[in-house]
């Protein structure tokens, strides 16, 4: 992207949290003592296990919309967690108050909480052998504060927007762009030896342009997102490709009802894959509230699809060196050869399950879906000739998704393709299947792969689904 000097500085190494320029205002010294404290004051009241968290952070988002200002936001929230263990009975309280007075009120009424809990026998800190050493937890390059104010931002935005609305005579309106900087930090610790902290950023534009007008208008938008600014894609190409989106969907109508391949774009296929992730994490498989229960060692997906999660990707959005309960990580196969080899599990949920936890309190990290049949050529118009006949699936509407049965009902749009060629553009339809169906459906992932979030996949293409629509 255009580097001007707010840019520069964003791409300087990371600071430390307690430099000034870091833009926060407590130390992680500071966030040390008040967790010390915290758990000191928990251990006099009789706690027979603690743990406690400070953390802090800071932003600043702008939006415009047809070159005006709509609103500059800045933000600033810190806060100190505390749970109290009286053997298997729990209790949790916080506060943004970090006066010594209020510290001790919040170890207090965690420990009252405690007082009047049943017995859980799952309750409990991660054991020790679990727990992520100093000389363990990596450095991942999580922290690139932007040093950016808000005339910048709104010049950046307006910059994005403009480029949107200047790309062709049919863009006609905007919903508005936004430039966003935001960053935190914090320190952890509890008393089965756990101490840890860190800083991490994350930032982001985007634009969302209309094109048409009257019934005819068409709606889309693009974004980026990144640890550090340096990386944004250009606001100008932001906005292109925002407005060339919102172009395609002109002259968009219905099709008839019919069963039919489907193809979903990559940022759309990531979604499949937080589905999977959902359906197989430890409080819907202790509940038995998930279409995936005992599905450990069996195949779900078809031979060709692996999935793999790599905490320790430098700069992920799914990067971490522990997981919420300070339980190292580690770099892992989930899904191998289309067989399930892992869930997702906390150190509550494993005892739940009677499992050992896979360091995923807090979800999973930088998720990677693959397939051992994708070829270099399979980019999204190869993966259009792979479609053949059927839909191409640009956006999702409702939360139609039963994890219990896997029954998978949503409103989409996107485009009706015809020998491997976009044909036109369609709305107002329904999209239907069960997600076990479509995992085993699979046919292939295109080398079109996206990261959205922590989730990274290129499209997907599944064998059959109903679509409802004239």
């Amino acid at each position: 992207m255009k580097k001007t000097t707010s840019r520069k500085k964003a791409g300087r190494a990371a600071a430390s949290q307690d430099a000034p320029e870091s833009g926060f205002s407590y130390s992680r010294a500071f966030f040390e003592e008040l967790v010390d404290m915290a758990m000191a004051h928990a251990r006099r009241l009789g706690a027979t296990d603690v743990g406690a968290e400070a953390s802090e952070g800071c932003g600043l988002s702008v939006s415009v919309r047809k070159g005006e200002i709509e609103q500059v936001e800045r933000n600033r929230d810190k806060s100190l967690g505390v749970t109290v263990y009286l053997g298997q009975r729990r209790g949790n309280a916080s506060t943004s108050d970090f006066s010594r007075k209020a510290i001790e009120q919040t170890v207090q009424a965690a420990y009252d909480v405690a007082r009047f809990t049943a017995n859980d026998p799952a309750a409990g800190l991660p054991d020790e052998a679990d727990i992520a050493q100093p000389g363990e937890q990596p450095e991942l390059d999580l922290f690139h504060p932007w040093d950016i104010d808000s005339a910048e931002a709104a010049r950046i935005a307006r910059e994005c927007e403009q480029a949107a609305l200047s790309r062709d005579a049919r863009i006609t309106n905007s919903e508005g762009a936004s430039v966003s900087a935001q960053q935190s930090h914090f320190f952890s610790a509890h008393t089965h030896g756990f101490r840890g902290g860190y800083a991490s950023s994350r930032h982001s534009m985007g634009v969302a342009p209309i094109a048409g007008s009257g019934s005819a208008m068409q709606r889309d938008y693009w974004y980026s997102s990144m640890r550090d600014a340096c990386e944004l894609a250009d606001p100008r190409r932001i906005g292109e490709y925002a407005a060339d989106r919102a172009l395609s969907r002109l002259g968009a109508r219905k099709i008839p009802t019919t069963q039919c391949p489907v193809l979903f774009e990559s940022p759309l296929a990531a979604g499949l894959l937080g589905g999977f992730v959902q359906a197989v994490s430890g409080g819907a498989l202790y509940r038995k509230s998930t279409f995936l229960l005992d599905s450990l060692g069996k195949q779900v997906f078809p031979g060709h699809v692996q999935i793999a999660e790599d905490p320790f990707v430098r700069r992920g959005k799914g990067s971490c060196p522990f997981d919420d309960e300070g339980v190292r990580v580690r770099p892992r196969q989930v899904v191998a050869d289309g067989r399930v080899e892992g869930y997702f599990l906390s150190a509550y949920t494993a005892r739940k399950l009677g499992m050992p936890t896979t360091g995923n309190a807090g979800g999973s990290h930088n998720l990677t879906l693959t397939s051992s049949l994708t070829r270099p050529e399979d980019d999204l118009d190869g993966m259009l000739r792979r479609l053949g006949t059927g839909l191409f699936v640009i956006e999702l509407m409702g939360q139609g998704v039963n994890y219990v049965t896997g029954d998978y009902s949503r409103g989409a749009s996107g485009f009706w393709v015809e020998n491997g060629q976009i044909a036109f553009p369609v709305q107002e339809i329904t999209i239907a299947g069960n997600l076990r169906e479509m995992f085993a459906g699979i046919q292939a992932i295109g080398a079109d792969a996206y990261t959205l979030g922590s989730k990274t996949t290129g499209s997907i293409l599944i064998d059959r689904m109903k679509v409802a629509g004239e």
